[in-house]
């Protein structure tokens, strides 16, 4: 007898059936948020886009992530929950697997150097969440090893199937479900991570009230006039 056994190959369209059934079967007694991908794109958001484009710049993760995006594709992440550095997640494969990931707070040291490079460049807390900001603010949240993003040693995982690989393609497609998560709710990027972007957001505003302050005496009165002016409609 062979110390192997292998499942049976199950079709796409199988596994879709499969993940639809098991969804409609909890979702009788267990409130489920399934990731639901439409298109060709898993993230769509720059929140959602750039974590998916951190994941697979790492070597470590590179030639591992691929495995989760057929079934992150395919509905059968069927439901994902997101808090405060955890991600809790279930998968469905051969069987119904349950998928924990942990994510270690951004440092304190690192958080105050971004904090520092955004300076006023943020508007509002809409212009953060739709990641409608500056193109170099971008590459300062994406620098490698110095963003926001966690790198592979910032992430611990585990699966309850029987794979042993480092990463199992139930935990490559919560990874990838994490990033369709966020094109919904990007705010969940900063609570995963433990990031206070209120202060992000309060440093902007104090830094632009600064240079306003700064420079409401440079004001001459043919200026004021002008503004006046232009106020009333004169």
């Amino acid at each position: 007898m062979s110390w192997f056994s292998f499942k049976p190959y199950v079709s796409v369209a199988e596994r879709r059936a499969n993940a639809q059934k098991k969804i409609a079967s909890l979702g009788k007694t267990t409130k489920l948020s399934p990731i639901a991908i439409s298109g060709n794109k898993i993230a769509r958001t720059w929140w959602g886009a750039a974590w998916c484009e951190n994941l697979e710049r790492y070597a470590d993760y590179e030639n591992r992530i691929e495995r989760g995006r057929s079934y992150v594709r395919n509905g059968q992440v069927i439901d994902l929950s997101i808090s405060d550095g955890r991600v809790t997640a279930m998968v469905m494969g051969s069987e119904l697997y349950r998928v924990e990931i942990e994510i270690d707070s951004l440092s304190t040291k690192k958080w105050r150097t971004i904090a520092a490079q955004v300076g006023r460049r943020i508007g509002s807390l809409a212009e953060l969440v739709e990641g409608k900001f500056p193109k170099e603010l971008g590459e300062i949240f994406m620098r490698q090893g110095e963003g926001l993003f966690p790198s592979p040693a910032e992430i611990h995982m585990e699966c309850d199937c029987p794979d042993y690989a480092y990463m199992c393609k139930h935990i490559a497609a919560t990874l990838y479900g994490i990033g369709a998560r966020l094109d919904t709710d990007p705010l969940l990027f900063f609570k995963l991570r433990g990031i206070p972007f209120e202060s992000l957001l309060k440093k902007s505003v104090d830094e632009k009230m600064k240079s306003l302050l700064k420079n409401a005496h440079k004001k001459t009165d043919r200026v004021l006039t002008g503004d006046i002016a232009r106020i009333f409609g004169l």
